[in-house]
């Protein structure tokens, strides 16, 4: 701890000296020799510049420490030493207990601290002061619930701290996440567009023209996509994807079959099933060599479940690489997106050849862990 800390936590405790005026009273006062005056003061000034490092560390880690030691001895020597009127320093001695000694030595040294008091003033017939053993004990009462609540209290603001920060780093996957997703389907698209026209320019212009308007409208779409994920506000729908998807497969040469109609879905499952297209459409014009992608969508009031499969013979390991483990992101992505709406994917190669992807969503909100990361 350094200094500047240990001094914002003790200068609390500084009206708490009131009870040193018995001991200041008891120099001024009593007849004493000058060595003798001299030598109760420096310890005081001593007993009391410790005892506030040793308060300064309510709250924290407790062990027993050497200024600890000193301020108990202090105490004592003085106590003994000056008589009943410095009995009262056996108080500070409760108060340090309870603020730095670890839990089960507290309550023994507090007790040992109200019954040395209470023997220098019976040895010193200090019958006036026989209410300053209790409050040995109430102080230490007072100081352990303190305490207790200043270590509840950083306990809480290091839990806030930790949840900002997980906030923030959820936050940032997302935000990596919608990216991937966003610009592996447009980027996939337009790369096949440019491929597409640099084999007519020569053969057939003007279809070449075409797929070049089609490249600057993906290009645009794309754009406008990436301002609204750095907004926040953008939601991909699951006709919307289908629409893309039949327009890219399409313009690939590969036959779609699609839904006949979508039906009208929950917010958070449109989009998520609206991804699982994209992804999956990206996937098989990236690696599939597929003539033929069928789109399955059902809903029974209960779940939703979406199916992509494809009929392509090449790039399977690519493919099982990309969307089968767990080392790719797009498929991460996906299941992050599921999961967090309590739903299923499953992704895999067919026995007959070909490839699936199936993602099952609940249309009604679930239970999901803790653990399981949210869109």
């Amino acid at each position: 701890m350094n200094r500047s800390s240990w001094w914002g936590q003790a200068i609390w405790a500084v009206p708490w000296l009131l009870f040193q005026y018995f001991p200041i009273a008891d120099l001024v006062t009593t007849d004493r020799p000058a060595a003798a005056r001299w030598v109760g003061a420096l310890g005081l000034v001593a007993f009391t510049v410790v005892y506030l490092r040793v308060i300064g560390r309510l709250g924290r880690p407790r062990a027993l420490r050497s200024d600890f030691v000193v301020t108990t001895v202090l105490a004592v020597a003085l106590a003994v030493g000056f008589g009943a009127d410095w009995a009262g320093l056996m108080i500070y001695v409760s108060a340090a207990a309870a603020a730095a000694l670890p839990w089960r030595w507290v309550w023994p040294a507090v007790v040992a601290a109200a019954l040395v008091c209470l023997a220098v003033l019976v040895a010193d017939d200090g019958a006036g002061l026989f209410f300053l053993p209790p409050i040995c004990l109430l102080t230490a009462f007072g100081i352990s619930g303190t305490g207790y609540l200043i270590t509840v209290n950083r306990e809480l603001q290091e839990a806030r701290d930790e949840l900002a920060r997980n906030a923030v780093a959820e936050e940032r996957l997302r935000f990596a996440r919608d990216l991937h997703d966003l610009l592996g389907h447009s980027l996939s698209l337009i790369a096949l567009k440019s491929e597409v026209a640099r084999r007519l320019a020569e053969k057939d212009p003007a279809r070449a023209q075409q797929e070049m308007a089609d490249v600057e409208e993906a290009a645009r779409r794309a754009l406008a996509e990436v301002r609204d994920a750095v907004s926040g506000y953008r939601q991909v729908s699951c006709g919307q994807a289908l629409a893309e998807a039949r327009a890219a497969l399409t313009g690939a040469g590969i036959t779609v079959r699609l839904p006949e109609r979508v039906p009208a879905l929950p917010g958070g499952v449109d989009a998520a099933l609206g991804w699982v297209v994209r992804e999956a459409t990206t996937n098989v014009l990236r690696h599939s060599r597929a003539g033929t992608v069928t789109v399955d969508l059902a809903e029974d009031g209960v779940q939703a479940a979406l199916t992509v499969t494809d009929d392509g013979a090449g790039g399977a390991a690519e493919r099982m690489t990309v969307l089968g483990s767990s080392s790719g992101s797009g498929l991460a992505g996906l299941r992050e997106r599921v999961g967090a709406l309590g739903g299923e994917l499953e992704a895999g190669p067919l026995d007959g050849g070909g490839y699936r992807v199936r993602a099952t969503v609940p249309l009604l909100p679930a239970e999901v862990p803790a653990g399981r990361a949210g869109a």
